[in-house]
């Protein structure tokens, strides 16, 4: 590339935000409102050596910008921020580190953890440490990408259609003899037609990816040679993370996700990206300066008033990035508009989403983010998800988020679990009758208030945070033993049922009872009122071996083990589905328990003899067996009818008039049944059991 004549950078334009061609020369333009200078420091193409350092020589307001005429998208690039070193203030400018551009699409360099990249002088933190970083340093390359997307369409799938499969991309391809062994792990293995053949067997209409963003492994776990897994410790939230893709160069990896995101859409797939706004990789007031805290730490983060010198840890995680900032805030928001714009995403999962909602005094549902994205002409048609909770005060908010958002719903889990896998009457934490159909119906005491809909409750039992399908009735202990913390890591108990002992059995009778319970959590998850969520492996018996806090576990214990995979549980999870996509047993409104002008009520629940379930009995723990009747399904033409037995003992269910055949029966290894019968009659409903049934012209096909 010809080098460019840095003595010609001249103030340019105080936007857009990074480095930006025109295609005559280069923008950089860089947010600070506390520095005094930034100087740009251009490198030679592998980043190695700096070829030109000048400072940025306009100024407007708390932006700084420069423009080079004659640089071309290839150019490498770091910045340094001049400006007091003040901790106790707030301020931690140290020349002597080379920055990332916040806005880098970009990230050239292998990052290792040295000294030299601590602006604090490790032995006197006060102080600032004076050695220069460059060598080691991460830098940003410009870049101008034209990619052909074709007749590429977002699929829009309306919220109550909407089936979401959350995966870790590596992960989910690793294994898998399907794809190509050079694919496997990668963005173009997710794209393969095998991986996006199992999506679309089992009906999977959004797939919601761990985090993509460039990402760091802490020096902890670098200590320890593991790696974050998970990727939830951001640096680059332009960048696609490097270690997904199969290709080498960046140019190439932004094409390949791009690519897979058009193979997906071509499949009727969306993609939903989890990002993580909350914090970023420098960590506490003992961690690395390499960008947001270098270039202005008083603006970037939140700083407690009464000692500027630490960090609000609303995460867990050493920092929280402070979105009550204008120019913080717009970082967020132009970074979400790259990924739809650019990259053609369909919607976002936020981790801690409340942080994005602090101002001064707690979370506020109409904040300043929340309201930039309901007045945004891109961002406001997508799917947007909260994880509504973060540790810091008032940080659980489940309901809390605003119309038009979606929440994970942890109420739903934990009232499934405390159903299906706590049956003896008395046990701490069992679900009653009551809870249990609240939580199956929408849980309308969360979202009914404020006029939301059921479809904006997230229901799981399951997701990356925790044991998978398969482990949950399976160990009653977490085993982290190997995340090098003495097993200290993740939730300490599973409340599990007994199914004998921990771990793979050759007992038939324990396989029988996990493979049970395995499918009325299943099918209790995906026929609920709202919108389903499908850990990745769950369908098919994954397991982590007890590993309950796998996020920095790389290898076997993560990656979803193919050639063990239970096809039957894959054939049930694809057959609920199914019915879930043509009946829509609940639809996406409040049901009010009210008959039309005909008698027929819209949903009437009903106990073991068919009478109305009412009073005490909602709350009766001893008592777990009832049924649903929901007169107006969602979009089958005749009522259903599901029955529920959460007890170990077989029951005798008497069935409204009419006739009726069963479409679910979770007792079978593939849900099926050929039951067919009049009502008035006692319908046979083993324990640890979900049947659906359908009343005669319901319009369900079974294959």
């Amino acid at each position: 590339m010809r080098k460019p004549d840095a003595h010609a950078l001249h103030s340019g334009q105080p936007w857009p935000l990074g480095a930006s061609f025109d295609g005559k020369g280069v923008n950089f333009a860089v947010v600070s409102e506390h520095a005094q200078a930034v100087e740009l420091c251009l490198y030679e193409d592998s980043g190695a050596q700096e070829i030109a350092r000048i400072a940025l020589p306009g100024r407007s307001a708390d932006v700084f910008h420069g423009y080079l005429p004659g640089a071309m998208p290839g150019l490498v690039y770091g910045l340094r921020a001049h400006g007091p070193w003040r901790p106790d203030r707030g301020h931690r400018f140290n020349p002597f580190k080379l920055l990332l551009d916040p806005y880098a699409r970009e990230i050239v360099g292998d990052f290792t953890w040295r000294d030299e990249h601590f602006g604090a002088d490790m032995r006197h933190p006060l102080h600032m440490d004076q050695t220069d970083n460059a060598a080691h340093a991460l830098k940003a390359r410009v870049v101008h990408d034209a990619f052909d997307w074709g007749g590429d369409q977002p699929p829009h799938t309306p919220l109550a259609d909407t089936v979401l499969y959350e995966l870790h991309v590596k992960g989910f391809s690793q294994r898998n003899p399907a794809v190509p062994e050079a694919l496997r792990g990668t963005y173009a293995g997710l794209a393969h037609a095998a991986s996006i053949a199992h999506l679309q067997r089992l009906g999977i209409t959004a797939v919601s990816l761990l985090p993509v963003h460039y990402a760091l492994d802490e020096q902890r776990l670098v200590d320890l040679g593991l790696t974050n897994y998970w990727g939830y410790n951001t640096l680059g939230f332009f960048c696609p993370s490097p270690r997904l893709a199969h290709a080498a160069d960046g140019a190439a990896q932004r094409d390949e996700f791009r690519a897979m995101v058009a193979a997906l859409h071509a499949a009727g797939i969306e993609v939903l990206l989890d990002v993580v706004y909350n914090h970023t990789a420098e960590t506490d007031e003992n961690g690395p300066t390499l960008s947001f805290r270098g270039l202005d730490n008083a603006l970037y983060y939140r700083l407690p008033p009464e000692h500027k010198a630490l960090y609000e840890n609303h995460t867990g995680c050493g920092n929280t990035l402070d979105i009550r900032q204008p120019r913080v805030l717009q970082l967020v928001m132009d970074s979400l508009r790259y990924w739809v714009a650019d990259m053609h995403v369909d919607g976002f999962r936020f981790d801690l989403a409340p942080v994005l909602g602090r101002g001064d005094t707690g979370f506020e549902r109409g904040g300043a983010f929340f309201t930039a994205v309901a007045q945004d002409p891109l961002l406001s048609r997508v799917k947007m998800i909260a994880e509504p909770w973060d540790i810091g005060p008032g940080g659980y908010q489940v309901g809390g988020f605003a119309r038009g958002w979606q929440e994970w719903n942890d109420k739903f889990r934990d009232a499934m679990r405390g159903f299906w896998m706590l049956p003896a009457a008395g046990q701490a934490g069992a679900t009653a009758r009551g809870a249990f159909a609240l939580r199956l119906c929408g849980s309308s005491d969360l979202y009914q208030p404020r006029n939301r809909v059921p479809a904006e409750s997230v229901n799981y039992v399951v997701s990356h945070d925790g044991f998978t399908l398969r482990d949950l009735v399976s160990y009653d202990q977490r085993h982290n033993e190997a995340n090098g913390e003495n097993n200290r890591d993740g939730h300490a108990h599973n409340m599990s049922f007994n199914c004998g002992a921990e771990g793979d059995s050759d007992d038939a009778g324990v396989l029988a009872l996990r493979g049970r319970l395995q499918r009325v959590l299943l099918a209790t998850a995906l026929l609920a009122q709202g919108t389903p969520m499908l850990a990745a492996g769950d369908e098919l018996g994954h397991t982590q071996g007890g590993n309950n806090n796998p996020y920095c576990q790389d290898n076997a214990t993560t990656w979803i083990d193919w050639d063990r995979a239970d096809a039957d549980l894959i054939a049930f999870t694809a057959h609920v589905l199914s019915l879930r996509r043509q009946a829509l047993p609940f639809g996406n409104h409040w049901y009010s328990g009210l008959s039309d002008p005909l008698g027929l009520h819209d949903l009437t629940w009903l106990q073991a003899d068919g009478t109305p379930l009412q009073g005490d009995a909602w709350n009766d723990t001893g008592e777990r067996v009832l049924g649903c009747l929901v007169g107006k399904p969602g979009r089958a033409r005749a009522p259903l009818l599901l029955l529920v037995n959460g007890g170990t003992q077989d029951t005798a269910f008497m069935l409204p008039a009419g006739v009726w055949r069963c479409v679910l029966d979770t007792q079978h290894p593939q849900g099926r049944s050929r039951w067919y019968d009049q009502g008035e009659q006692a319908y046979a409903l083993p324990g640890l059991s979900l049947s659906l049934l359908a009343a005669e012209g319901a319009n369900i096909s079974i294959s």
